[in-house]
């Protein structure tokens, strides 16, 4: 399901992969407005599924394993911390409670912020299927 899910730089929030075409791809924002627009070769997208967090023992973990383990840290709920106003230091202790092992050197407290933000506004908007759908 992540793989459908995007993140386009310079653009705030989420979008979900409509269309492809020749040379854009048509999305669609993840909230309420369900807004579609193009995006266009030039601008940088990554897939949630393509993101990954770098851990102490030199491997990373994928975003969907995170996003797993804060599911069952909260029982499938939105965290109630608020990624714009909450203090560093609420930050790394919610981090540390659901990766325990990321790797304080790499993993900067923006990205933490963004992984909360994503995290929220996917339950928000009902896509709580966060497994990696495995090759045959």
């Amino acid at each position: 399901m992540l793989k459908t899910i995007l993140v386009i730089s310079g653009k705030p929030g989420l979008y979900k992969l409509i269309s492809r075409a020749n040379r854009n791809l048509i999305v669609e924002t993840v909230d309420e407005q369900k807004k579609r627009m193009p995006v266009f070769n030039s601008e940088r997208v990554v897939s949630l599924g393509d993101i990954s967090i770098y851990t102490d023992d030199d491997s990373e973990i994928k975003l969907s394993e995170v996003f797993e383990n804060t599911k069952k840290e909260y029982k499938g709920k939105a965290v109630d911390l608020s990624p714009k106003k909450a203090s560093e230091a609420d930050i790394t202790a919610f981090f540390e409670k659901i990766l325990p092992n990321y790797d304080r050197d790499r993993v900067r407290v923006n990205d933490m912020r963004k992984v909360l933000s994503w995290y929220n506004l996917l339950i928000a908007y009902g896509v709580t299927d966060f497994k990696e759908e495995e090759e045959k």
